[in-house]
C-alpha cells in the first residue's frame, strides 16, 4: 500500500510540474503570412541604360547595374557592352557556394581591357536623394536596398555633422549580387566581374558591388565549378545593355520596388521567419521577365 502511494505521489508531482511549465511557456506569437500578391503600384520598371542582358550556353541572367553605389565601374561596364568586349568570354574561375567569375579575354584571370583600371568603390555616400528604402534600423546603423542591392550605411542622423551632408554606407554580399574582380591593389579592377552564388559576408567593403542579378540566378548556380574549370568551360555566348537590344527583341522586365506596400510586408514576414538570425538577403525580390 505505501509503494502505490509513493508512486501516485510521484505521478502527481510530474503532472504538477508539467502543468506548470506548460503555464510558463509564452505560446508561440504566429508567423505573418506571405503577402498578397503584388498591385500595379508596386512594381518599377529599371532603366534599360542600367540593365545587363548575359546571354550564356546555360541560360539567360539579367542584371541590373546601381550606379549609385558604384558609378565608374558601371561606366566601365557598359563602354564594355557597348563594344561587344564580352562576348565570347568563359566563367574561368566558379567556386560552389562562393561565386562564378568572368570578363577576362584570356578565360584564366591575368587578363583584362586596353582601359585603365578603375578606382575601388568599396563605399559610397548616401544623400537624402538617393533611393535608399530602409528594412532595418539598428540605431547607428541603417539596413535596406537601393533597387534591388541590399546595402547598409551610417544613420542618417549622422547625415547633418558630415561635410557634405551625406554618410558612408556599402553593399551586402548576398546571393545574386555582383562584384568587381581585382588584383592585390584595391585600385585595380578593370574588366573581370563575379556573380554570387552565396552569401559571402567576407567581401564587403573589400570588393566593389555595382549590381545584382534580376533574373536567372539559376543559370549562375548551373555553370559549372572549377578553379580553373575544366574544358569546356561554361560561357557567355552575347552580353548586351538591354538599351543596346532591338526592340522586338527587348525581353519585358518590372521589379518589385523596395518603396511599394507589398515589399514592406515582405521585409516584415522574413525578419518573422528568421528571428535574430535575420540579414537582407532573407527578403523575396519578385522579378518579371517576359
Amino acid at each position: 500500500m505505501r509503494l502505490k502511494t509513493v508512486l501516485f505521489a510521484a505521478a502527481f508531482a510530474a503532472l504538477a510540474t508539467t502543468a506548470v511549465a506548460q503555464k510558463k511557456a509564452p505560446p508561440a506569437p504566429p508567423k505573418p503570412a506571405a503577402p498578397a500578391a503584388p498591385s500595379a503600384a508596386d512594381w518599377r520598371t529599371p532603366n534599360p541604360d542600367d540593365v545587363l542582358v548575359i546571354d550564356t550556353n546555360k541560360g539567360r541572367i539579367v542584371v541590373e547595374m546601381v550606379p549609385e553605389v558604384a558609378p565608374l565601374w558601371t561606366q566601365r561596364v557598359r563602354e564594355l557592352a557597348k563594344a561587344h568586349f564580352y562576348d565570347g568570354q568563359t566563367f574561368f574561375r566558379v567556386i560552389d557556394d562562393f561565386m562564378a567569375q568572368t570578363g577576362d579575354p584570356e578565360n584564366r584571370g591575368t587578363g583584362g581591357s586596353t582601359q585603365p583600371d578603375v578606382k575601388a568603390e568599396f563605399l559610397f555616400r548616401r544623400g537624402a536623394d538617393m533611393p535608399f528604402v530602409l528594412a532595418v534600423d539598428q540605431s547607428v546603423a541603417e539596413v535596406g536596398f537601393i533597387k534591388a542591392l541590399p546595402v547598409t550605411t551610417q544613420s542618417m542622423m549622422l547625415a547633418p555633422m558630415t561635410r557634405d551632408q551625406k554618410v558612408s554606407g556599402y553593399a551586402l554580399y548576398c546571393p545574386g549580387v555582383a562584384g568587381a574582380a581585382r588584383g592585390q591593389s584595391p585600385d585595380s579592377a578593370n574588366s573581370q566581374f563575379f556573380l554570387m552564388r552565396a552569401h559571402y559576408p567576407l567581401l564587403e567593403r573589400n570588393y566593389t558591388a555595382w549590381g545584382r542579378v534580376l533574373s536567372g540566378q539559376d543559370v549562375v548556380k548551373a555553370i559549372k565549378v572549377g578553379e580553373p574549370v575544366p574544358d569546356p568551360q561554361d560561357k557567355m555566348e552575347r552580353l548586351r545593355l538591354l538599351s543596346d537590344m532591338p526592340e522586338n527583341e527587348r525581353p519585358k522586365i518590372r521589379v518589385i520596388d523596395p518603396a511599394g506596400k507589398w515589399f514592406k510586408a515582405e521585409v516584415a514576414r522574413a525578419q518573422a521567419a528568421a528571428g535574430a538570425n535575420f540579414t537582407a538577403c532573407d527578403v523575396n525580390i519578385p522579378v518579371e521577365v517576359k
